[in-house]
């Protein structure tokens, strides 16, 4: 009985991250729906600063950040702890910034706007995973390199910004 019992845990749990996982990496195709057509026009214009990364890193980079982030949301739900609905509300809240963001800065082709867009995001991501944390040190790590990759962003959005009046 037991085992039965962790089997439908474990199966459970994978079909949270699965969905978890599936939800955020459709988040990134929503914002490459507007990201992609601007990077080899608009944005392959722009004077951007030395360190930016060729163009061909962003999307293997987020493809493994929203599974992370998929994987570390289903762990959240996956619990039994109270907060946790809490939690995945900051967690779709700064899911959903990241999307915005893309449409203003690709769509709209606003730097600046997308800056105050990529400050608010940064701060819901600090938010999700100190909640996040309350909940599982596990699925706060795994948020850790999304945070340091929109540190990064944050600094090329300024810089775009700055470097393209």
């Amino acid at each position: 009985m037991k085992k039965k019992a962790r089997g439908n845990a474990r199966k459970s749990l994978f079909s949270k991250i699965i969905i978890m996982v599936v939800a955020a990496e459709l988040a990134g195709v929503a914002g490459s729906l507007v990201t992609f057509p601007s990077v080899g026009s608009w944005y392959s214009s722009l004077a951007k600063p030395d360190i930016s990364p060729p163009n061909w890193v962003f999307g293997p980079v987020w493809v493994a950040l929203y599974a992370l982030m998929g994987i570390a949301a289903g762990l959240v739900w996956n619990s039994s702890d109270k907060r946790k609905t809490f939690a995945l509300k900051v967690y779709g809240a700064q899911l959903c910034l990241n999307v915005l963001w893309s449409l203003v800065f690709f769509g709209l082709r606003s730097p600046g706007l997308a800056f105050i867009n990529i400050i608010a995001l940064w701060l819901a991501i600090v938010a999700a995973m100190a909640a996040f944390n309350k909940i599982s040190k596990s699925s706060m790590l795994l948020l850790v390199p999304y945070i340091a990759w929109v540190t990064v962003a944050m600094f090329l959005n300024y810089s775009i910004w700055i470097l393209n009046p």
